[in-house]
């Protein structure tokens, strides 16, 4: 069923750092020039490039992710984020067919196309190549029925260069949106996660109104909105409604937000604000106690704690707080760098091992690669699946816990993971929440969790 009208656009190349992030946020900044008002996705499980969307734009970003949600709850959540906004814009992931398995295009940012029926603006590294860039184009158009790709973007490729290749380009029936050189204002900084954050580079907001300014001069603007404008109305696919959870009177949890702890999906956000939680964030960097009385709930996000680990665990009051917290009720819910603070030791970026908060009597360490990389299904010990996640880390635990397991989709690897008792739920994969609501709201409410399996408590936590 046809809904609104809304111009919308998803940028997307043939692999990972083809500049999709940078020529994202510059556009975004150009339309804020512009007097349009966007709204901004970004497809998959990424954390860090939703940041530079709301750098950019000051709202929230959010994350259309289909192996999480159901083909319905993709569209719902587009058509209900969206608002009231004068157009979407959209970044893709890694390469634009590149999803589950790496064999398949479910969850890839050219199925998020097909199920916004979005507009697809290839954004294609020309470094080094000429005519080759042709036929890499060819092979996107003709690759995926209905490919949705409309233009293309030559990254790090002269005026000239993309000139000549213009006629070669839109005889395959896509428009040559521009070329953006290689610029300083394009250059951004990274690591080892993908970008530094936004907080950490240097004169961001002025490098971002050069890049706006650059990419005014070297891009069609208005023929990207020519093709944003082509966008079909969003198509409605409601998923039946499903109620929200009684409130009760004191339904507070605390949210550390800080440099160390930033990887938070805001749906789950949403979805906790929708069944009657107040989130109340702290630093666990800087703050010497947990924000309030009353809280019930302590949520630890991913992040990069190994980088500020020295601070952290300087901070003894706060450890001190977090463990007293745990020991009188208050629930525990953490993910990979969360789950990395709860630890007797964690290992930092220098090498040396710093005391944490020691909930969990394990110790964590750094590795030389990324370790159990990628979407899991995750099952309790009676054989039912309890909800959806990602692993992105690269370091490890000597325990990482063994209440759940963790199943690779199309794939016979499978591993224990995760500590999930009446009290705490923490581990490596990052949860996506509306995969099972009922999971993490009934171990926020107190109820019983879904297995009569799962252990009540765990000796490996104090």
């Amino acid at each position: 069923m046809a809904g609104k009208p809304l111009p919308r656009l998803l940028f997307a190349a043939p692999g990972s750092g083809s500049g999709k992030t940078v020529i994202t946020c510059g556009i975004l900044e150009v339309l804020k020039r512009r007097g349009i008002s966007p709204v901004s996705f970004k497809c998959g499980p990424d954390y860090i490039d939703p940041m530079f969307h709301q750098y950019v734009l000051g709202i929230p970003s959010c994350s259309l992710d289909s192996f999480f949600l159901s083909p319905g709850q993709v569209t719902s959540l587009f058509e209900k984020k969206s608002g009231q906004a004068d157009m979407a814009v959209i970044e893709g992931v890694m390469g634009y067919y590149d999803g589950v398995a790496g064999t398949t295009t479910q969850a890839s940012a050219y199925d998020i196309a097909c199920l916004t029926d979005t507009p697809v603006i290839l954004i294609v590294d020309g470094k080094g190549s000429s005519l080759s860039l042709a036929a890499t184009v060819k092979g996107f158009l003709e690759y995926g029925k209905d490919s949705h790709i409309r233009g293309v973007i030559l990254n790090r490729t002269s005026a000239a260069m993309a000139e000549r290749l213009r006629p070669c380009l839109e005889s395959l029936g896509v428009r040559l949106c521009g070329a953006v050189p290689q610029c300083e204002e394009a250059a951004w900084e990274s690591r080892h996660l993908g970008l530094t954050l936004p907080g950490e580079q240097a004169r961001l907001r002025e490098r971002l109104a050069a890049l706006a300014g650059r990419l005014e001069t070297c891009l069609d603007i208005e023929g990207l909105l020519g093709l944003a404008g082509e966008a079909p109305p969003v198509r409605r696919h409601r998923e039946p409604a499903r109620k929200p959870r009684e409130a009760k009177v004191l339904r507070r949890v605390a949210v550390a937000r800080d440099e160390a702890f930033c990887f938070y999906y805001q749906d789950n956000l949403d979805l906790l604000e929708e069944n009657g939680w107040e989130l109340i964030p702290f630093s666990p960097l800087r703050d010497s106690r947990l924000p309030c009385p009353g809280i019930s709930a302590i949520l630890l996000g991913g992040g990069y704690p190994e980088t500020w680990v020295k601070e952290l665990s300087a901070n003894r009051s706060m450890l001190s707080e977090i463990r007293l917290a745990h020991r009188q009720g208050v629930k525990l819910l953490a993910e990979c760098g969360g789950f990395l603070y709860l630890h007797e030791t964690l290992e930092g970026t220098d090498g040396i091992s710093y005391p944490m908060a020691a909930v969990i009597k394990a110790h964590g360490y750094r590795t030389d690669r990324l370790s159990r990389f990628g979407y899991v299904t995750l099952w309790d010990r009676q054989g039912r699946q309890i909800g959806r996640g990602h692993e992105f880390h690269y370091w490890d635990s000597t325990l990482p816990g063994e209440d759940l397991k963790a199943v690779k989709p199309l794939s016979s690897r499978s591993w224990d993971c995760m500590y999930a008792s009446s009290r705490i739920i923490a581990g490596f994969p990052h949860l996506c929440y509306r995969s099972n609501p009922d999971w993490i709201l009934g171990f926020l409410d107190g109820n019983s969790l879904p297995s009569d399996t799962l252990k009540a408590s765990c000796p490996h936590i104090f």
